[in-house]
Formats: structure tokens, C-alpha cells, sequence
């Protein structure tokens, strides 16, 4: 096992997107892993559970007999497939447990027996999130933030994904964050959004080049939370000190782009997912729970009447007769709710505002302001 292949150049193992097999067990995998990781673990949860138990009672030697035999026989062979199968489609991969220890280097030698050599990442998982942890804090050190703000609907996501240096903080989160962001897929675990957040900005600040401490890196201005995921305190303290784009379109447009976004996007969304049927009616259920959510902000009987309207406009849905009827509880949501809750969080803002303008206005000005 001394003799075959360690690595420990972090940074170029996420540049590269190199494939990750991941040998630690289910749970492990499920609380934090890294994109495109592929968890294929040496050891059941229950497996593991019963080795750390000999280890406690009896010492490293029971333990390590122990998981020998219960990773025998057919278990063995069938998993030893699904690990050869993985690095043949996968043959520039690299294999890692939680530290680098007894659980990789036992594939890694089982592999090799086999006539397959696949590397091993010195230190593990452990070392890989260490890695992009301290990463994180050095890139948002690095890196100077330039936030995309405006009023709900007025298409912030858009300009970011239209900008090559940025990044999609409610991409990353699988959520689109406010009180009606869910979509169809789970968020993913807290860890595994701080993992893919570090990755990104390693990414864009590696594409800058030299460039990366003076060309900015545009984020969608965002609150604490994007669904039940937390931006990390770094980031929050660097985008509240930051400086902002301001995208400004009329309240019409806006509500435009929340039906695209929220009615025909959304819906396909779940249709896609859980068929038509079940799809609708998720659909339907999540947006309203989404205004239940606000229900005191909006107080009893404004919730009331946007309810009765958004029940109204989703019946005229199904019966054939289009989506225009969603605009009403939109255009009110709009006025009445979001707006002023804009901009009262406007005034908060410590950081200059550099530029105002329609969407396209925003996304040529941040391309110039990138190319300077």
C-alpha cells in the first residue's frame, strides 16, 4: 500500500474537476460531499456503526478483523464491481475516506490487486473541506464583490448567469429566495453549499488570472438565509460593505418575470418531476403555503384577498383559460409587499451604489466595469 499513488494538491483536484470516489459511509456522504462526488462506500452506516463499537470495546486490531469480515464474500465482490466499474469510467478519478486512512487505503490495494490503480487523497475528505474552508476565506479576501440588487422580479438572476465572472448564490442553493423559492429538488446539507460556494469562486478567481484582485465578481444581493441555507458570516460581512448595481424596471415587466419565473418555469419544474398531475398540484400547494408564510407581515385581511386571488388564478389555469390570471395577486404582491420592503432595505445599505439601470443597462455596465 506505501507504493501506490498519494495526492495532495487540492487545488488542482477542483480546477480539474477531477471525479471523487467517496468511501465513507451513507450518513457521512449525505452531511457533506463535494459536486460530482460519487459515494460508493466501503462500509453500510450500520457497518461502520458495529466496527466503532469493537474499536471502542476491544481495540484497533477487533475492528479492523471485524470490518474485514463483514466486507467478505458476495459483499465484497459486489461492491469491488461497483468500485471497478467506476474507475474504468472514470480513469483519471481519485478515491478518499474521512482521513485518508484505513478505509481508502484498503480499496485503493484491493483495486491495485485487481490490476486497477487509482489514486489516494492524502488526508480525505478532511483535508479537501479544510482546504476549501480556508479557500474561501482567502478568495472572499481576494476577490472585490459587486452586488446585483432591485426590486423582486426585477431579474437579478438573469444578470448574474448573463456575467462570466459571477457567481449564483440561489443556484448553488437550489432555492430562489424569498418565501415562494422552493423548487421541486431538495436543497442540498448546509456543508455541501459551502463546499460548492468555495469551489466556485477558487473557479472564477483561477479564470481571472492576474486580474482577480481588481476584476469584480458579481453576486445577486442576497439576505441571511436562501431557504434553509445560511450564507457563511464572511460572505454576509463582505456583501454588506459592498458596492451595488441597481436594476430598476417597471413594476409591468417585473410582473412579467415573476409569472415566467414562478408560474410557467416553476411549473414545468414540477410537472417534469412529478408528472402533471401531481406536478400541478404541488405547484399550486407551494405557492400558497409561501403566502401563508408572509400571512402577518401582510395582515389578515390583505392575505385573505391575495389568497382568494391566487386560488382564483390557479383555477383558471386548469380550466384551460391561460395564466393572465396570476398577474393580479402578482402586481399586488409587488406594490404593496415587496416594494416597500425594498426599499426600506435599500436605505439600510452601506455600500455605494455604482450604477442604475435596466436589466440590460446593468449587464452592459458590469461587462464594461469587468474588461476595465
Amino acid at each position: 500500500m506505501a507504493d501506490l499513488p498519494l495526492i495532495d494538491d487540492y487545488r488542482d483536484l477542483f480546477l480539474g474537476r477531477v471525479p471523487f470516489l467517496d468511501l465513507r459511509a451513507p450518513g457521512e456522504f449525505q452531511r457533506g460531499s463535494f459536486p460530482g462526488a460519487y459515494s460508493l462506500p466501503l462500509m453500510t452506516d450500520d457497518e461502520r456503526a458495529q466496527v466503532g463499537t469493537c474499536y471502542k470495546r476491544q481495540g484497533q486490531a477487533a475492528a479492523i478483523e471485524l470490518g474485514h469480515r463483514l466486507v467478505s464474500g458476495r459483499v465484497r465482490e459486489a461492491r469491488m464491481r461497483a468500485w471497478l466499474d467506476w474507475a474504468r469510467d472514470h480513469p483519471d478519478g481519485v478515491l478518499y475516506c474521512w482521513r485518508g486512512g484505513l478505509r481508502s487505503q484498503t480499496v485503493q490495494a484491493w483495486l491495485a490487486e485487481a490490476g486497477v490503480v487509482v489514486p489516494r487523497v492524502r488526508g480525505g475528505y478532511k483535508a479537501l473541506r479544510r482546504f476549501l474552508i480556508d479557500e474561501l476565506e482567502h478568495g472572499l479576501a481576494q476577490a472585490p464583490l459587486v452586488l446585483v440588487a432591485g426590486a423582486t422580479g426585477c431579474g437579478k438572476t438573469r444578470v448574474v448567469e448573463a456575467l462570466d465572472q459571477s457567481i449564483d448564490l440561489e443556484g448553488l442553493a437550489h432555492h430562489r429566495g424569498s418565501s415562494f423559492g422552493h423548487l421541486p429538488e431538495p436543497q442540498p446539507s448546509q456543508i455541501d453549499f459551502e463546499n460548492a460556494l468555495s469551489i466556485a469562486l477558487l473557479r472564477r478567481l483561477a479564470a481571472a488570472g492576474e486580474a482577480a484582485s481588481s476584476r469584480p465578481l458579481f453576486l445577486e444581493d442576497e439576505g441571511r438565509l436562501i431557504g434553509r441555507i445560511a450564507l457563511p458570516e464572511n460572505l454576509r460581512q463582505r456583501m454588506h460593505e459592498a458596492p451595488l448595481v441597481l436594476v430598476e424596471e417597471p413594476v409591468e415587466a417585473r410582473t412579467q418575470v415573476v409569472l415566467e419565473d414562478y408560474i410557467l418555469d416553476l411549473g414545468e419544474r414540477y410537472r417534469a418531476r412529478l408528472g402533471a398531475e401531481a406536478g400541478d398540484a404541488l405547484h399550486r400547494q407551494r405557492l400558497l403555503d409561501g403566502l401563508d408564510r408572509i400571512r402577518k407581515r401582510l395582515g389578515g385581511a390583505r392575505h385573505q384577498r391575495l389568497r382568494a386571488l391566487m386560488e382564483a388564478a390557479f383555477a383558471a389555469q386548469v380550466a384551460g383559460r391561460g395564466i393572465d390570471a396570476h398577474r393580479a395577486w402578482i402586481d399586488a404582491l409587488l406594490r404593496d409587499y415587496y416594494d416597500p420592503m425594498y426599499r426600506y432595505q435599500l436605505d439600510q445599505r452601506q455600500g455605494e451604489i455604482l450604477f442604475r439601470g435596466s436589466r440590460q443597462a446593468v449587464i452592459d455596465f458590469a461587462r464594461e466595469l469587468a474588461a476595465c
